[in-house]
């Protein structure tokens, strides 16, 4: 404030510019460091009169860098809390003085454009600021510090992070799904050293011999595109498929021969010949004088099996054709070269210039080239429903018209809910009119539905789609709604029914055996089924199975309680003329005194079972 008001002085007073410097310098507090000396001529290189903030303002003028990271809020003093510069960076303590002074330990380094992460937060400032420098000066990049570390001796770029991380120098994380080699089947497993050896990534070969060449058990013969064979999935799983990508379809006896047998020399070097008398000439008993079109007439199924009959060949010809001359299609020797699709030799007629394919027969016929008669609905699939909208090649792939399968599990068999469970007869069940469409009466199988059934959704008891494994009995579903907890078995459709469960109908007399009649008129059915049971609910019928303990006789009158005792009370006897008794073992207790009997109570109850047990023994009756 002194300076600035002897400034003001100085120049009221109308002192020259070159006395009010001297005297700016005499009133100096001290000077300036090393890299602000040349500003000492002048205090108006750093101050601004009357005016606190026009010093902050000079200062970025000066420190450009500075000023453009508070501007950008970005770098350390882009972060920080906007302040005046004096508080941290203080003047005038002479020429040596440090007026950047960081403390290494509180120091934030998220506020800087490089955060520390990983093991960088465990590193020394001075491995990365080196003395002497600008704080902001030093690199970003890895390969600044790293390049000792850096084992692929720069062939790989200075891009470490695209692999390393901050965690650790050795912890890499390539995506090797973003080259022109991706790692699929066992390729996923391998180690990076066993493809990349010496730690060389680029220019890596990517054919199979180059890692595989031992594996080759055929030893260069079959050349280096082992690919066309086998896959990563499995070296030994061969995948080739002579039929699709060769011109020689292996069929009949060739289909088992062995690779080794046709292809024994070198597969690219040695062109393999095709005709029949390469491998089958011994084998020729005309030695040669029908010529070498043995496919005219031999198959392939069997070499002793002859066939030749134009009309029943692969050809057969009808209509105009049968008109022909031979060489109009046969145009050499060689007749099996002959091409049989219609486009061969009449490409020329084909006015749908090849938008339909070469399969001509299925519209034109050989009668005449401009008869169109194709009817989808004269063959055996005629199309209906929403095979109407269905496009030719979803069903004739491969522009395949003829032997295409009807069945619908030909198309549809990805579309099986049922896993094949029930056949494949489809159309039982479904419609052309939606897949989703079922037709199906459920009246027609064991277990036609009635009653509250009709309303109840499939997947109640259908548990998934695979409907047979569905149980038909009722305990299947109603397990939890038997009151009866099994006492009465589990065939509930005997007494309960199918409208309501709670209706149920069961004559014991009319259904059973057993009729329920005097003193068994009232009881409760778990008098006598007592126990849960599986099947039938079936009890034996002799009365001791329940009345065990009421016989006072101790069994010595038999277990035929029925010959004697009725059902309206066991207490009353009843004895029929003729039946001989049981030893004479009776609990005077327990015997009641029959009105009938001749002076058989007089004597009290013991002369009353004597008189009994006589009675019995002479056939006597007690009614």
């Amino acid at each position: 404030m002194l300076l600035l008001l002897l400034s003001g002085v100085t120049a009221g007073l109308g002192l020259r510019q070159a006395e009010a410097g001297a005297l700016e310098n005499v009133l100096m507090p001290g000077k300036l460091i090393r890299g602000h000396a040349k500003a000492e001529e002048k205090c108006t290189n750093c101050h601004v009169r009357f005016d606190r903030e026009g010093q902050n303002r000079l200062c970025r003028d000066c420190h450009k860098d500075v000023g453009q990271d508070m501007a950008q809020k970005q770098g350390y003093h882009g972060r920080i809390k906007e302040q005046a510069c004096r508080t941290c960076h203080t003047e005038h303590k002479g020429r040596e003085a440090r007026i950047v002074v960081l403390d290494e330990k509180s120091f934030d380094h998220t506020l800087t454009d490089y955060p520390l992460k990983g093991k960088h937060t465990e590193t020394e400032c001075s491995k990365c600021h080196q003395p002497g420098k600008k704080f902001r000066s030093a690199q970003s990049v890895c390969v600044a510090c790293h390049k000792k570390d850096d084992t692929h001796k720069g062939r790989l770029g200075s891009k470490c992070v695209d692999c390393h991380t901050e965690s650790g120098w050795k912890e890499a994380r390539f995506d090797h799904d973003t080259t022109d080699f991706k790692l699929e089947g066992k390729h996923a497993n391998a180690k990076c050293r066993d493809c990349h050896r010496d730690n060389v990534f680029k220019d890596t070969p990517m054919a199979c011999v180059s890692c595989h060449r031992k594996d080759d058990k055929h030893t260069g013969r079959f050349g280096e595109k082992c690919q066309t064979c086998h896959n990563a999935k499995a070296w030994d799983a061969v995948g080739f498929d002579h039929d699709e990508s060769t011109k020689f379809p292996l069929r009949g006896k060739h289909r088992q021969a062995r690779c080794d047998t046709c292809h024994a020399g070198n597969l690219y070097r040695d062109k393999l010949q095709t005709t029949c008398v390469a491998c089958h000439k011994k084998d020729d008993k005309h030695k040669g004088t029908l010529g070498e079109k043995c496919g005219d007439c031999h198959v392939e199924r069997a070499w002793n099996e002859a066939r030749f009959d134009h009309a029943q060949s692969r050809f057969p010809l009808r209509g105009k054709h049968a008109d022909i001359e031979c060489k109009a299609c046969h145009k050499s020797a060689l007749f099996k070269d002959a091409p049989m699709n219609c486009i061969a030799c009449h490409k020329k007629d084909d006015k749908h210039k090849g938008g339909l394919g070469d399969a001509c027969d299925s519209c034109h016929g050989e009668r005449d080239w401009k008869e169109n008669r194709f009817d989808h609905g004269r063959t055996r699939f005629a199309l209906s429903g929403r095979h109407r909208s269905v496009k030719c090649d979803d069903c004739h792939q491969g522009q395949k018209y003829r032997n295409t399968p009807m069945a619908c599990n030909a198309c549809h068999k990805q579309d099986d809910v049922h896993k094949g469970q029930q056949g494949e007869k489809c159309e039982q069940c479904h419609s052309v009119q939606g897949w989703k469409q079922t037709t199906f009466n459920h009246g027609l199988t064991r277990f036609p539905l009635l009653g509250r059934h009709l309303v109840v959704e499939c997947k109640k008891c259908h548990a998934t789609p695979q409907f047979k494994d569905a149980r038909t009995e009722c305990v299947a579903c109603h397990d939890k709604d038997d009151t009866h907890k099994r006492r009465l078995g589990d065939q509930c459709d005997s007494c309960h029914n199918s409208r309501d469960w709670r209706l149920w109908d069961f004559n014991h007399t009319t259904r059973t055996r057993f009729r329920l009649d005097g003193g068994h008129r009232g009881l409760d059915c778990y008098s006598c089924h007592r126990q849960p049971v599986s099947g039938k609910a079936s009890l034996p019928m002799g009365c001791v199975s329940c009345h065990d303990k009421d016989d006072v006789h101790d069994g010595s009158f038999g277990r035929q309680c029925e010959k004697c005792h009725g059902t309206d009370s066991f207490k009353r006897v009843r004895l029929r003329q003729g039946q001989n008794s049981p030893p004479t073992k009776i609990a005077a207790s327990e015997v009641a005194c029959p009105t009938a009997v001749r002076g058989g109570c007089q004597g009290g109850a013991r002369q009353a079972v004597r008189a009994l047990q006589a009675m019995f023994a002479s056939g006597g009756d007690a009614r």
